[in-house]
């Protein structure tokens, strides 16, 4: 019996292990240390592939999302997300950063395959709007084949449960509603076929809308890196205010203590695509999706702020304050330094 218990306690040991360093090292000052991949609610937390791992966000059966073949593939038009691509039945079709288009893989196997089906590619086909040489396949473990648009392997979402759903969205930072060409949807995305250039490339800012086909003037980039004289290098948004982090915020689980009053005084920073934040290694950067429905940046899993005390660009009045306030630096720690 004692080593029965003895075995249960070790398993569960490895498991929570598993958990607290799905986010890395970051320094989590309700659990130094302890704390997972970004996710896009507030009540999800756990594994970098969907944040489930009981209550509120636990994944639903895999039944209750459509599986099976994808049919003919459809682009549909999302106010949020520019053009997004579906199944024929209208689900919501996504891909996952952690995979690869060249060549194909697929990464996602498991726990993470349940909470993220492979959408079969058996019988998919290209519908309007969608170049068929895109469209390929990529064999999982399990023998089974799985379609790939432009390389990416394709999923649906568990806890979309209805056909034109997008809950999967950012969701660990990782997972994006794919767009016709393969790369993630965004806003302004067109709905043309896709050009068949590597989507996981990055790149200039593409060429604007319309039969001008005019460039849009070059942007400021969103959140950047500062280099203070006294904190040393710091986050930073597009107007060079400075970004903060909030101590009695928690990353494990993703939570928000900043509401009501706090908000007239600590501004959450928009999400913005990883992309465009530059000094800063990608992967620390994800969404969070406040009680409100609006979506904050994370970075290192932490909600990000703005301080209305500061007036200038460059300013850090809000360092230290109360003891909970902290900019953060371009590795994702808090800065600790006084001002």
């Amino acid at each position: 019996m004692n080593k029965m218990r003895r075995g249960v306690f070790a398993g569960s040991a490895v498991a929570v292990l598993m958990l607290t360093a799905a986010c890395g090292s970051g320094d989590n000052s309700a659990g130094k240390g302890n704390s997972v991949q970004p996710v896009g609610d507030s009540k999800q937390a756990g594994s970098g592939y969907d944040g489930y791992g009981g209550g509120s966000g636990a994944v639903p059966a895999a039944d209750t999302v459509k599986s099976g073949p994808a049919g003919e593939l459809k682009v549909k038009a999302s106010a949020e997300l520019g053009a997004t691509v579906t199944d024929s039945a209208g689900f919501t079709l996504y891909r996952f950063d952690k995979d690869t288009p060249k060549p194909p893989k697929s990464t996602c196997e498991g726990d993470c395959a349940t909470a993220w089906p492979a959408v079969s590619a058996d019988d998919a086909s290209a519908g309007e709007g969608i170049d068929k040489a895109l469209l390929g396949s990529v064999e999982r473990a399990d023998g089974t084949k799985q379609l790939t648009l432009a390389g990416w392997p394709v999923y649906r979402y568990a806890k979309d449960t209805k056909a034109g759903d997008t809950l999967g969205e950012g969701v660990g930072g990782t997972w994006h509603v794919l767009a016709p060409d393969g790369k993630p949807a965004k806003a302004g995305g067109g709905a043309g076929s896709g050009s068949g250039a590597d989507p996981s490339a990055g790149g200039a800012a593409e060429a604007g809308a319309g039969e001008g086909g005019g460039q849009e003037p070059a942007k400021a980039e969103p959140i950047g890196v500062n280099r203070n004289t006294k904190l040393g290098p710091i986050l930073s948004d597009a107007e060079g205010r400075t970004l903060y982090r909030f101590d009695k915020d928690s990353a494990w689980p993703m939570k928000t203590n900043c509401l009501g009053a706090c908000l007239n005084t600590w501004k959450p920073v928009k999400a913005v695509d990883k992309e465009l934040v530059k000094g800063i290694p990608a992967e620390l950067v994800g969404t969070f999706k406040r009680p409100d429905g609006t979506e904050q940046l994370t970075i290192d899993c932490w909600p990000m702020y703005t301080f209305t005390g500061d007036k200038e660009p460059g300013d850090i009045n809000g360092q230290g304050k109360q003891g909970v306030w902290f900019a953060v630096s371009d590795k994702g720690k808090k800065v600790t330094a006084t001002g």
